[in-house]
């Protein structure tokens, strides 16, 4: 009998425990090689626990157990052979999406749809089915999902709206003097931990101004089939934010610093966090060297991200080492916030929602989309000159693009790598 003990890989620098989350696989499953047996919680992400052999597999830690890296957590009989009739599982590969048509034609649900395996996101709905389903008092229950691993999107909130619903499944969330408990995930334990520690530990105050988005909305709406056609990704608003922002570190190096002891460390670079959403929580992947990239660059990069953190791929590396961090609430409907600095960070930039709101403009009463936007920054090392000149910087290329390139024929091309 030849026995392998799997131990805790480290999954970063300066983890040195994680909670057993779930156990996919039950005590004495025969596993493949690579087959993935547990997902476990660090401080920082969750992470898959590939089996290292194929065999028969002993567990011993129980789901919610804090384990330290590398401490054994199951054993496997490499000797063993596989049980008569058991298929090989298959290994999950990536499969790009098909992209859905905006103005695709609304049909009604299959009747019959197939059935999906239960994960970690079956049920959950994306940021925009969300919104409307909040819109439109749906529950997820009354949504057949058809996303990946069982994820509700925004086409099939639509098919079921046009659908119809049984006026016997339209009711109130059906609440009762219950009550339940759940145990606090590593993750979300950090999170509490950090989020308190700085608004204990730093000198935070918030920055506000207003942010006219027509010229950007105009550039979209010119330029995005271009764009999308010659880059094969789409233009959203996060790249211009991500350009204005690198360009105004530039100027004004203190928020992109940080305090360590009794010094000052400034990074002459921007790794710039780009707050999103998943179904563990709201995470922070880093765009390495921003300030290097064209649009169509920071594009690629917070997608490839994006769909990291909503497949539960995210890595710490990912998340590590970040200089300046921007959160977009306007997805979920925000008017205005004052987010909270992200340690070791000096200062963080909060999106919102684009509003048509009247604004004078040469004297006269004009409707534009405007977007507030917040600036919170840690007062013991940026000065509030820094901070208030800061965010007008940032307002001012987003309201002129073309200041973000210099001395080019036709700025707004080259900013698009056109």
């Amino acid at each position: 009998m030849s026995v392998l003990e799997m131990k805790v890989p480290s999954p970063g620098e300066s983890i040195s425990e994680v909670e057993i989350a779930t156990w996919l696989v039950s005590d004495g499953d025969y596993v493949e090689k690579d087959q993935a047996i547990a997902e476990v919680d660090s401080d920082k992400a969750t992470l898959e626990l590939p089996a290292e052999a194929k065999g028969i597999i002993t567990l011993k830690a129980a789901e919610g157990d804090v384990v330290k890296v590398g401490q054994v957590v199951c054993l496997i009989d490499t000797s063993a052979e596989r049980p008569a009739g058991l298929s090989t599982p298959k290994i999950e590969t990536v499969v790009e999406q098909p992209k859905v048509e905006e103005n695709k034609q609304v049909t009604a649900p299959n009747p019959d749809p197939i059935k999906k395996d239960v994960s970690y996101a079956s049920g959950t709905p994306s940021p925009a089915a969300a919104k409307i389903m909040a819109e439109n008092n749906v529950g997820a229950a009354q949504v057949p999902a058809s996303g990946r691993d069982g994820r509700i999107t925004k086409s099939d909130v639509l098919n079921a709206l046009a659908a119809g619903f049984d006026a016997n499944s339209v009711q109130g969330w059906g609440g009762s003097r219950d009550q339940s408990r759940e145990k606090m995930s590593m993750l979300r334990r950090k999170i509490a931990e950090r989020l308190v520690s700085v608004k204990n530990e730093t000198a935070m105050l918030t920055t506000f101004n207003e942010v006219d988005m027509k010229p950007i909305m105009d550039i979209r709406a010119k330029y995005k089939d271009a764009f999308a056609k010659h880059h094969e990704v789409n233009l959203g608003f996060m790249s211009f934010f991500t350009k204005a922002v690198t360009e105004a570190l530039n100027l004004y190096p203190a928020v992109n610093g940080q305090i360590d002891g009794n010094e000052v460390v400034f990074h002459n670079y921007a790794d710039i966090g780009i707050a999103v959403s998943s179904p563990k929580g709201l995470m922070v992947p880093v765009i390495r060297n921003a300030e290097q990239m064209s649009l169509a660059e920071i594009e690629r990069e917070i997608k490839r991200l994006a769909v990291k953190a909503r497949d539960g791929k995210i890595t710490p590396d990912d998340m590590t080492g970040g200089t300046f961090t921007i959160t977009n609430g306007g997805v979920f409907g925000s008017m205005l916030s004052t987010p909270i600095i992200n340690p070791p960070q000096s200062a963080i930039l909060g999106m919102h929602n684009v509003v048509e709101r009247p604004v004078a403009i040469n004297g006269k009463v004009e409707i534009r989309p405007i977007m507030y936007v917040a600036l919170s920054y840690d007062h013991r090392i940026i000065d509030g000159k820094e901070s208030v000149s800061f965010l007008v910087k940032v307002k001012e290329m987003l309201e002129n693009p073309e200041k973000m390139l210099f001395g080019a024929k036709d700025p707004v091309a080259v900013l698009l790598g056109l």
